[in-house]
């Protein structure tokens, strides 16, 4: 976000937009300030907000932005991951305390229903958007996560609530906890997840949040066009697996759109970018 004295900061948002570093709704960014995320404003067009997941920065979608010019691109990233310090995340929930910080954003950015993609974590905060703030957004993209995260596992959130919890009483206490809290949030995707620069505490109560949410009951409550996006590996038995939870978990949004992704792990944006950003086309394109 820019600071500095007023007329420096429009000087610098006019210049900057004049040069397309930053797109036209650079300046009402600016005015936003949250202690549970940032946003940085790439290009011009469309509006389209990019939430990225559990311990990622905003870098993760930059292949995607470059594949795809012609879109106001509002690039999240969810302070105490990737480098970024806690602030107000370093206390209390995360995951729905961002969804609401976002809410707000596109409110004080005057953005005209957005499309929202979110990857992961970030699929969560923008299913809760879609579902609790429907007035404030256009379409909805979730990749590579369930309503249910627990159900990765092959569980209830309830069943599983007992191993977050004890996981976070452990976290503070030694370095083995730390180290089955990462076994836990790969767990999620199925792979290891980018953790670098993480602050150890955000990633625990985010990811104890996510063991215990649940947004199934919630989905009827999303009208907007909503696709979801997931990887598959190339066999076909765990990929026929992977296909009928999705197919079960989303059953109670009978207008999502369900695009697997072959060959692709958790992290589908990298792992096939040309297929993803091909997804993403289709979506942004379809309204």
């Amino acid at each position: 976000m820019v600071t500095g004295e007023a007329m420096n900061r429009r000087s610098f948002l006019e210049g900057a937009a004049a040069l397309g570093v930053l797109g036209p709704a650079a300046g009402r960014a600016a005015a936003f300030s949250s202690g549970r995320l940032s946003v940085v404003v790439r290009g011009d067009g469309p509006d389209v907000v990019l939430v990225p997941g559990l311990t990622n920065g905003r870098s993760v979608w930059d292949g995607l932005v470059r594949a795809l010019p012609g879109h106001r691109w509002h690039l999240v990233q969810v302070a105490g991951f990737a480098g970024e310090p806690p602030r107000a995340n370093a206390a209390g929930p995360v995951v729905a305390g961002v969804a609401e910080e976002l809410a707000q954003y596109i409110a004080t950015a005057r953005l005209r229903a957005p499309a929202l993609i979110g990857h992961s974590m970030g699929g969560i905060v923008v299913l809760m958007l879609a579902a609790r703030h429907p007035a404030r957004i256009g379409r909805v993209m979730a990749v590579d996560i369930l309503p249910a995260p627990a159900a990765s596992f092959g569980v209830s959130a309830s069943g599983l609530k007992p191993i977050a919890d004890a996981l976070m009483a452990e976290l503070g206490r030694s370095a083995e906890g730390r180290q089955a809290l990462e076994r836990f949030v790969a767990g999620f995707g199925g792979g290891a997840v980018p953790r670098s620069g993480s602050d150890s505490g955000v990633v625990a109560r985010a990811t104890h949040e996510l063991a215990t949410i649940d947004l199934t009951p919630e989905l009827p409550r999303i009208k907007a066009p909503l696709s979801i996006v997931y990887g598959v590996p190339a066999d076909p038995a765990a990929a026929g697996t992977i296909d009928r939870r999705y197919a079960a978990a989303y059953a109670p949004a009978p207008q999502a759109r369900l695009r697997r992704v072959a060959g692709a792990g958790h992290m589908v944006m990298l792992d096939q970018p040309a297929r993803f950003a091909a997804e993403v086309k289709r979506f942004l394109g379809d309204r």
